[in-house]
């Protein structure tokens, strides 16, 4: 399997879905859409509900760097365990097998190849149209984090609203969110933030959403929230660390690039409003003067 070894299915899929037959991209998309259970059936059930050949799963299978169909639905049943994890069981999982070095070198070495391996799987297009999107100013924007994705949602929001006008942020309480929507309108772009196990009501927010022609932009992880499908664009980053908990570092990362990304997209109205900004802070003496 080489350099794939190291790769969900689905980001084995996305990095060769060019290379795939118009039915292998049939049925990868097939896989993507309900992933990862659309592919734990019989191969003759996968083929059927794609609307392929059981030669064709097999093809496609190899293709990914898999021995055969039973090799690649065994990764699948994998990845969905990892997804439901609790943190117990992910500490007990890496606790078992880890080496025995200073846990900041053992973090640092798991956010390193983290990063290494998002990058890999990041299309530049695909981010540049997320910037373009974020940085259209007859659109609004709204943002949405989850029980530990929140602290995402919020840093974003804060960059956001300095650099342009018409940026909410949902609050966290789903019981609030229909107040929300009703000021969603079509065009309008919602930024979620969603990791494994995923949360009910981001999905339910998003659908919500998109049936009132809101474009989402999701920020998840390597095997991708079920929001994913309805998402205009996903950015996927890789969150596992030797910890009870996902690391969030390369999430932020992603964050933080697309907010230079539309900085430097708005920097007329972004340096306006900054300037106004400092302004403020200056009248409220919000922050200590040194000189």
């Amino acid at each position: 399997m080489g350099t794939n070894q190291n790769l969900t299915v689905a980001e084995r899929i996305r990095k060769q879905f060019d290379s795939l037959t118009r039915a292998e991209r049939q049925l990868a998309n097939a896989i993507l859409e309900d992933y990862p259970v659309s592919g734990l059936g019989s191969i003759t059930a996968v083929s059927e509900s794609s609307g392929v050949s059981t030669p064709t799963v097999a093809r496609m299978a190899k293709k990914l760097g898999f021995g055969g169909f039973p090799q690649m639905q065994a990764q699948l049943h994998t990845e969905l365990k990892a997804t439901i994890s609790s943190p117990i069981a992910k500490h007990d999982l890496w606790s078992e097998s880890a080496p025995d070095t200073h846990i900041l070198n053992r973090f640092a070495d798991a956010v390193t190849e983290n990063m290494r391996q998002t990058l890999k799987q990041i299309d530049p297009e695909e981010f540049n149209s997320v910037v373009d999107l974020l940085s259209d100013l007859k659109r609004e924007i709204h943002v949405v984090g989850g029980r530990i994705t929140r602290s995402m949602a919020d840093n974003f929001f804060t960059h956001m609203q300095v650099m342009r006008s018409g940026v909410t942020l949902v609050a966290p309480n789903s019981n609030t969110w229909a107040h929300y929507v009703l000021n969603m309108n079509e065009g309008d772009v919602l930024v979620a933030f969603d990791i494994r196990r995923y949360e009910h009501d981001i999905l339910r927010l998003a659908e919500v959403a998109k049936a009132r022609g809101v474009k989402l932009v999701l920020f998840t992880d390597q095997w991708g929230s079920p929001a994913a499908k309805l998402a205009t664009y996903s950015l996927n980053s890789r969150i596992e660390v030797p910890s009870a908990w996902d690391s969030l570092v390369v999430t932020l990362f992603l964050v933080e690039a697309v907010i230079a990304g539309v900085q430097t997209q708005t920097w007329n109205e972004t340096k306006s409003r900054m300037k106004t900004l400092e302004e403020l802070f200056d009248q409220t003496k919000m922050f200590k003067k040194f000189i």
